[in-house]
């Protein structure tokens, strides 16, 4: 048996916030999953468009690296 049933945004707002917390986690992670590809091809493309180069990545990394290093000593 299949059944529908049509909500506006509102309604279903509603219904999401008399939810307890266990349901509330449970949609949190399907729609993360389900949103995921998504929120991926955004941040990659955010990346692409960054204005970094290759040396300045280096640079930035090997910084980091020293100040590991010299935390050791």
């Amino acid at each position: 048996m299949s059944l529908n049933l049509a909500l506006d945004f509102n309604q279903l707002k509603s219904l999401i916030a008399q939810c307890g917390i266990e349901e509330k986690t449970e949609i949190v992670r399907m729609l993360e999953r389900d949103t995921f590809p998504t929120r991926f091809n955004r941040f990659m493309n955010k990346i692409r468009k960054s204005d970094l180069t290759l040396e300045e990545i280096t640079a930035e990394v090997e910084t980091v690296r020293e100040k590991m290093y010299r935390a050791e000593k």
